[in-house]
C-alpha cells in the first residue's frame, strides 16, 4: 500500500472543533510535526478536510 507523509503547518487555534479533532485523529497536535502512514481512503479524507493546515508529500 502506498504511504503518505504530512506535516502540520497551520495552527488549529480559532478553527472549528471538528478540524482540531481531525488533526488529533491524524496524529498531529503541535506545529511542524510530521507523520508517515498508509494512504487509505479514510486517511486521505481526513487530509483533504484539513489540507489548508498541512503540507502533504506522497
Amino acid at each position: 500500500m502506498p504511504t503518505i507523509t504530512y506535516t502540520q503547518t497551520g495552527s488549529p487555534i480559532r478553527r472549528d472543533k471538528t478540524q482540531r479533532a481531525t488533526l488529533v485523529g491524524l496524529g498531529l497536535n503541535k506545529m511542524h510535526r510530521t507523520v508517515t502512514c498508509e494512504a487509505t481512503p479514510e486517511v486521505l479524507g481526513q487530509v483533504k478536510k484539513v489540507a489548508h493546515l498541512l503540507k502533504v508529500e506522497a
